[in-house]
């Protein structure tokens, strides 16, 4: 890795979930369509599996946010939508620290945090479709992912590449399509602050500042 749609529904019978299919070869690459309920929606549902995935990740959060390793600012979070958007046939990759185009960066992520590998783990993808500091989880997979990296191949694919902490782990892992449930929306303006000042240096990164401006500007 280097720094270098959909047909949507709501599932059933939970109003707090809407699913996103990005299998679709003929739909494009754009940020998830949101649908968000209500607070008194998702309070009547107090045993919905999802209320007690996101219950756990907000603890982790506060830690993650009180340490000062990765700021989150409610205010500037994803348009403050509701989390919980199922987005299914993901296609995901996956990329190490070791790898050529990353030994410039060594451990540390395009956020400035260094990567991680355990409960929580770093994520790559387009800022621009899922800004920083978004969290989520894939199904059958217990972890959370936080995206706090970049990369130059991943700019208007919707791919997201999973950190994986030796090269026989990204091997393993290579190519695969998944479920994925937003847990936390990042900040499209903390994304924005980020890739600014680096815009002059590569093209993909010029991308991401083009669509986040513009989506700034709507």
């Amino acid at each position: 890795m280097s720094f270098s749609k959909k047909t949507i529904r709501k599932t059933q019978p939970s109003k707090c979930v809407s699913t996103v299919d990005t299998s679709s070869t003929s739909a494009t690459i754009a940020t998830p369509l949101l649908v968000q309920p209500s607070l008194a929606e998702c309070a009547e549902q107090p045993n919905d599996p999802l209320t007690n995935r996101i219950l756990p990740c907000l603890v982790v959060l506060s830690a993650i946010s009180f340490a000062g390793e990765v700021p989150l600012n409610p205010k500037t979070a994803a348009d403050n939508v509701a989390p919980g958007l199922v987005i299914q046939s993901v296609r995901t990759t996956a990329y190490t620290h070791s790898e050529g185009d990353h030994l410039a960066y060594g451990a540390r992520t395009a956020a400035g945090t260094h990567l991680r590998h355990g409960q929580v783990r770093s994520a790559a993808a387009d800022w621009s479709v899922y800004p920083v500091g978004t969290i989520f989880q894939i199904s059958g997979d217990s972890s959370l992912y936080i995206v706090d990296d970049y990369g130059s191949a991943l700019v208007g694919t919707g791919t997201i590449d999973l950190y994986k902490p030796t090269a026989s782990s990204m091997k393993q892992w290579g190519t695969r399509r998944v479920t994925i449930t937003i847990l936390k929306w990042g900040s499209y303006a903390k994304s924005l602050a980020i890739l600014k000042p680096r815009a002059y240096k590569a093209s993909h990164v010029r991308e991401m500042v083009s669509r986040l401006t513009a989506r700034a500007a709507a």
